[in-house]
């Protein structure tokens, strides 16, 4: 189940669910900035990740060297200074592979025991550097039945109230605790009903994405 709402009218978070040959590719990203610009380089993102999944890539680090490639000759075309963060995760038969560096996956396990996994040492930004590969590692987890991932973008956690206080990655972990053993959707519209709870009459300053898996067979 995916959420996603921009703060402007066109936004630069990125999330897809592909499938092909058994695997399941699941992307999430957050451009730099906000706007046309931005849109425009998630866009490309979203293509090149397309592309790369047809051409029956499974190399992690070629996969993400090849994107970044792609992307930053693009942005050095547009004379841009945008990048983003990326990372691209695997799932086939109960293992996820995750690569990239983004926010922390969080492992949701039955029960809602969280486990949380930092992808800082995982990748390195997208389109800032024309070579990443040394950069770029690999991490397994075994998903059982009743397991699952939640990704999301910072503009869930930096999200602030009147009073500039963060909503927070520990009571996003809450929220997904105390409702793990409901469906997807539930969990998803409980976080975001949560998260608009302390935002209140706060502006919203930044996109937000949040995406909610499940392992059920």
């Amino acid at each position: 189940t995916g959420f996603m709402e921009s703060t402007d009218e066109l936004g630069g978070d990125y999330y897809d669910v592909l499938h092909s040959e058994n695997v399941v590719t699941i992307g999430i990203g957050d451009v730099t900035g906000h706007g046309l610009e931005s849109s425009i380089l998630m866009l490309m993102t979203q293509m090149a990740v397309r592309t790369l999944k047809e051409s029956l890539e499974t190399n992690s680090v070629k996969f993400l060297q090849t994107l970044n490639r792609a992307i930053y000759k693009n942005v050095v075309r547009m004379n841009s200074e945008r990048n983003l963060t990326l990372a691209i995760l695997n799932y086939s038969q109960g293992i996820l592979n995750i690569s990239g560096q983004h926010e922390e996956v969080i492992i949701v396990r039955q029960g809602g025991i969280i486990e949380r996994i930092d992808t800082i040492d995982l990748g390195f930004p997208i389109g800032l550097v024309d070579e990443i590969s040394d950069y770029i590692c690999q991490r397994q987890v075994k998903l059982e039945i009743g397991d699952g991932i939640v990704l999301y973008t910072d503009g869930i956690t930096e999200a602030e109230n009147l009073s500039k206080i963060q909503y927070g990655l520990p009571r996003l972990c809450q929220v997904i605790r105390e409702h793990w053993e409901e469906s997807s959707q539930n969990i998803q519209r409980k976080v975001i009903a949560d998260l608009r709870v302390h935002i209140g009459e706060q502006k919203v300053f930044d996109d937000m994405t949040l995406l909610v898996l499940k392992r059920l067979v």
